[in-house]
C-alpha cells in the first residue's frame, strides 16, 4: 500500500446537490445558508460540542477536532452544522475538513462505531527497519477483527524508534507484531502523564534559576536592546531549517508597527525530524521562558503555540505547564500576552511559516508568497514573528553565559551547538547535541555509538528528506549551515538519517519523493504534478535521467515554497552519487 492514504492534493469534491443547493437566504456569512439542512439532532449536538467557545474563523480547525474527537470522524450534517452556527459557507468548511489528513469526513453520516486505525509509519527510518513488511503483517493478522484498519502514513515524528505504529492516538516505538495486540488489550493512555518520569516539573526548573532572567526583563533590570545584541553576537539562527538570524529577526518585527503576534512552530515534520519532541518532553519550561523572553522584547500582544496532531500527549503537557506557568507570574504581580494553543490535523506543509499561519487562521496550509523573516500579512493582517521551538529553547542559555560561550562550543571555525535528530542504521539513535561543524563520521562515532553491528556506513540525508542524500566519501565534510550547499544539499533542521550497504539509495530516494507527492499541498502546479510524475518516472526500472532533471529544474525554479523547490534534492543527489545503482 503505498502511502497516499488520500490524494495528493488534499481536495476532496463535494457530491452534487439538488438545485436548491445553490440559492442563498441572505448574505454569503451569517445570513443563513440554502442547500444541504443540517438536521436538529446536528444543530444541537453542535450547541452541546461548543458551548460558550467563540465562533470566531480561526477556531474552524479546533473546532472540528472537538467534532472528530467526539465522534470519530466528520459527518456531512455536522458540517452542515458546525458551518451554520460559525456563519460560514459549507463549502468553505468542506474544503478545510477535507485538506488535512487527519479529519476523516464521512459522507454517508454512517451510525456504525468508527474504526479503530493502525497507523504504520512508512517513511525513510522506519521504512529501513522493515515498516511495510510488518504493514503486510497487520493486516494479515487482523483483518478479521471488526473496527480495525491498518494504515500507512508518513513520518510520524519518533524516528528513533522505528519502526513506529501509532494505535489510535497512542505511539507504539520499536513496533511489531506482537507489541501491537499487546497494546490493543492495553487501558487507555494517561496523556502527559506517560511523560512523567523524563518531565522536569515547574518547580524544579525554577529552583534551577528558572524565570530569573525573564522576571530581570519584565522588571527592567536587564536592557531589551542588550540581550537581542547577545543573541545577534552568539549567531544564533532559525532551528527550524530556513536558519534566519535571530537577533535580526527580533529586530525586523520589533520595528513593525504595533500590535505584533508570535507564531511558534512545532510542527516538526520533515522525516528524520524529533528534536522538538525530545526538548519538550524534558524541559518545557526552558523553551515558554524563551518564548517569553521574545515576546516581552519584540513586544508582542498575543502568543500562538502550532503543535503536531502527531504529538496529542505534547499538547496536553503544554496546556498543563503554560497554566502553572499562568500561576506562578500572576503570583510575582506580572502578566504576559495571552497564550493560545492551536492543534495541527496532519499536513507537512504547515511546517512552512506561512502555511502554519494560513492553519492557524482556520484555513488550509496554503504557503503565502512572503519576505522570510515576517509575515506581510500575519496573523488577523498583523505583523507575525514565526519561531522554531527550539530556538526559543536556547535563549535563557545565551543570555545566561553570554555569546562568547555559545559561539565556542562550534568545531573548524562554526558557531554554537547544533541538536541533530539522529536515526538510521547507527547503534544510538535519539537527539545528540553536539558541535556545529562536526562531520557525519564523527557524529555516529562520537555520539550515535557507532554503525548497528553488520553494517558499514553508505550513506546519510543531512537534513531529513528534503536535504539531499550523500554518499559515505562525504562523511567528513562538516554539518551546519551554509556548508553543503556546494554537495547540492543542506542541513534543514538536522535531521540525520543514516543508511549501510543494506540499504539502496534509489529506493530511500522515491520513499522520500513519494511522501512529498503525498504531501504537496496542491496550490502549485509544479509541485502538485512534478512530485506525481517524478514518482512515476523514478517507478521505471531504468531511470530517465535527463527527463528527471528537466522535470526537477522547474519544480526548482518554479514551485511556490520550499517543499517543491526542495523535493528533487534526494532524487537529483541519487543519481549524481550513486551511479553505480542505475
Amino acid at each position: 500500500m503505498s502511502v497516499h492514504s488520500k490524494p495528493p492534493a488534499r481536495l476532496i469534491p463535494l457530491q452534487p446537490l439538488p438545485a436548491e443547493a445553490g440559492r442563498r437566504a441572505g448574505a454569503q456569512r451569517g445570513g443563513g445558508l440554502r442547500g444541504r439542512q443540517p438536521s436538529a439532532q446536528a444543530r444541537q449536538a453542535i450547541r452541546d460540542l461548543l458551548g460558550e467557545l467563540p465562533r470566531e474563523r480561526s477556531l474552524l480547525i479546533e473546532h472540528l477536532h472537538r467534532i472528530q474527537d467526539s465522534r470519530g470522524r466528520l459527518g456531512v450534517d455536522m458540517l452542515a452544522a458546525l458551518a451554520e452556527a460559525m456563519g460560514l459557507s459549507q463549502a468553505e468548511v468542506h474544503e478545510v475538513a477535507s485538506f488535512y489528513h487527519h479529519f476523516e469526513i464521512d459522507r454517508d453520516n454512517s451510525s456504525a462505531p468508527p474504526e479503530l486505525k493502525l497507523r504504520v509509519c512508512v517513511s525513510l527510518s522506519c521504512a529501513m527497519q522493515g515498516a511495510q513488511g510488518l504493514s503486510q503483517t497487520l493486516r494479515q493478522l487482523l483483518q478479521e477483527q471488526q473496527g480495525l484498519r491498518v494504515i500507512e502514513v508518513s513520518c510520524v515524528g519518533r524516528c528513533e524508534q522505528a519502526p513506529v505504529v501509532v494505535i489510535g492516538q497512542r505511539p507504539l516505538g520499536q513496533a511489531d507484531a506482537q507489541k501491537v495486540q499487546a497494546l490493543l488489550q492495553a487501558p487507555p493512555a494517561q496523556g502527559w502523564q506517560d511523560l512523567a518520569p523524563q518531565l522536569q516539573s515547574l518547580a524544579e526548573y525554577i529552583a534551577h534559576g528558572g524565570y530569573r532572567l525573564l522576571m530581570e526583563l519584565l522588571r527592567g533590570q536587564r536592557e531589551i536592546e542588550a540581550s537581542i545584541q547577545t543573541l545577534s553576537a552568539a549567531g544564533l539562527r532559525g532551528l527550524g531549517g530556513a536558519g534566519f538570524p535571530l537577533g535580526r529577526k527580533w529586530q525586523l518585527v520589533r520595528a513593525q508597527p504595533a500590535p505584533r503576534l508570535m507564531a511558534v512552530n512545532i510542527d516538526e515534520g520533515e522525516p528524520g525530524t524529533f528534536k522538538d519532541r525530545h526538548y519538550l518532553e524534558r524541559e518545557p519550561q526552558r523553551f515558554l521562558e524563551g518564548m517569553l523572553i521574545a515576546a516581552h522584547c519584540v513586544g508582542i500582544e498575543a502568543i500562538y503555540i502550532y503543535v503536531r496532531d502527531e504529538y496529542p500527549a505534547l499538547l496536553d503537557l503544554l496546556k498543563r505547564e503554560i497554566d502553572g506557568l499562568h500561576a506562578h507570574l500572576q503570583a510575582q504581580g506580572q502578566a504576559t500576552p495571552p497564550i493560545h494553543l492551536r492543534r495541527g490535523a496532519g499536513a507537512y506543509i504547515c511546517g512552512e511559516e506561512s502555511a502554519m499561519i494560513e492553519s492557524i487562521e482556520g484555513k488550509r496550509g496554503w504557503p503565502r508568497q512572503r519576505p522570510p523573516y515576517v509575515a506581510e500579512r500575519g496573523l488577523f493582517e498583523r505583523p507575525t514573528l514565526e519561531h522554531n521551538m527550539e530556538s526559543l529553547f536556547w535563549v535563557r542559555d545565551i543570555l545566561e553565559r553570554g555569546a562568547d560561550w555559545f559561539v565556542a562550543q562550534g568545531r573548524r571555525g562554526r558557531k554554537g551547538l547544533r541538536s541533530f535528530s539522529l536515526s538510521g542504521r547507527v547503534a544510538k539513535p535519539g537527539v545528540h547535541l553536539a558541535p556545529a561543524g562536526i562531520s557525519l563520521r564523527e557524529l555516529v562515532e562520537e555520539y550515535g555509538g557507532g554503525m548497528l553491528p553488520g553494517h558499514e556506513l553508505y550513506g546519510f540525508f543531512p537534513g531529513g528528506a528534503s536535504g539531499g542524500i550523500f554518499p559515505a566519501s562525504l562523511a567528513d565534510e562538516p554539518l551546519d549551515f551554509d556548508t553543503l550547499q556546494p554537495h547540492g544539499g543542506f542541513i534543514g533542521s538536522a535531521a540525520v538519517i543514516v543508511f549501510s550497504q543494506a540499504d539502496r539509495a534509489r529506493d530511500l530516494a522515491l520513499n522520500a519523493m513519494e511522501f512529498f507527492a503525498h504531501e504537496s499541498c496542491g496550490q502549485c502546479v509544479p509541485c502538485r504534478e512534478g512530485t506525481q510524475r517524478a514518482v512515476q518516472l523514478m517507478q521505471a526500472p531504468e531511470w530517465n535521467a535527463p527527463l528527471l532533471e528537466e522535470l526537477a529544474q522547474v519544480m526548482s525554479d518554479a514551485s511556490i515554497c520550499g517543499l517543491g523547490q526542495a523535493a528533487p534534492n534526494p532524487m537529483r543527489c541519487a543519481l549524481r552519487y550513486f551511479p553505480q545503482e542505475f
